[in-house]
């Protein structure tokens, strides 16, 4: 692993308080956050249902345009949704592996619309499935607990996952970047960081209790000095 990468604080505003989620969302970002994740799921793929582009766009909208906002769609049937996320002011797109079956298809759509596109896999799915997009993906999004539910705790074997797609991505320069989600918190960021992950999604570690603002200024401190201590 070398120390080049640039370490991410993506909070994820399925904790936040929906009450007041702009509010929530600035306060993440005055912490250091440069980018929001948000998690779109329909009830069917995942057992939960939570927003739509409605909310996507008015969060675009309270949202400064140099934060990009990330929609992770944990929904079947993605490839229908991609426009209106897109409209509503989506910045980063990712479908699941498991969700797609024409996967190359689905991520030229969300090319197609000027969107950086991203593939996830859940913990059970190996990288290998990921071999034929790896040279077209912006980001790759591990999944460390299994999706769903916002609060769960991290499954420590996706650690070896994340240092696999590490060695990958190191060997074909591909540029993609490395992003997990799921149970990362203050206690085992350096870890994650030291394995290879650049884009940290975090929600109850950010939203969950306290400051939303020093609750990301120390995710995103803890991740920068792991980062920097690798050779």
């Amino acid at each position: 692993m070398s120390n080049n990468h640039v370490i991410q604080i993506a909070p994820s505003i399925l904790s936040a308080d929906f009450a007041r989620l702009a509010a929530s969302a600035k306060e993440a970002i005055e912490g250091g956050a440069t980018l929001l994740h948000v998690d779109v799921m329909d009830g069917h793929f995942v057992p939960n249902i939570t927003i739509g582009p409605p909310v996507v766009a008015s969060l675009r909208k309270a949202i400064s345009s140099d934060i990009p906002l990330d929609c992770h769609l944990m929904i079947e049937n993605a490839d229908e949704y991609i426009p209106a996320f897109a409209d509503a002011g989506a910045d980063w797109i990712s479908v699941h592996q498991e969700a797609c079956v024409h996967l190359h298809r689905v991520l030229q759509h969300i090319k197609g619309h000027g969107l950086k596109a991203g593939v996830v896999i859940n913990p059970a799915t190996p990288i290998g499935t990921l071999t034929e997009v790896l040279d077209m993906v912006d980001y790759v999004l591990v999944m460390s607990v299994n999706p769903g539910f916002g609060g769960q705790k991290f499954i420590p074997s996706c650690l070896e996952k994340i240092r696999k797609l590490a060695a990958i991505q190191s060997t074909l320069r591909t540029g993609f970047k490395i992003e997990v989600d799921g149970g990362i918190t203050l206690e085992n960021i350096a870890e994650i960081v030291r394995a290879g992950a650049e884009v940290i999604v975090a929600g109850s570690a950010v939203f969950g209790s306290g400051d939303p603002r020093k609750n990301t200024e120390r995710l995103l401190k803890t991740g920068r000095e792991a980062n920097l201590l690798q050779v």
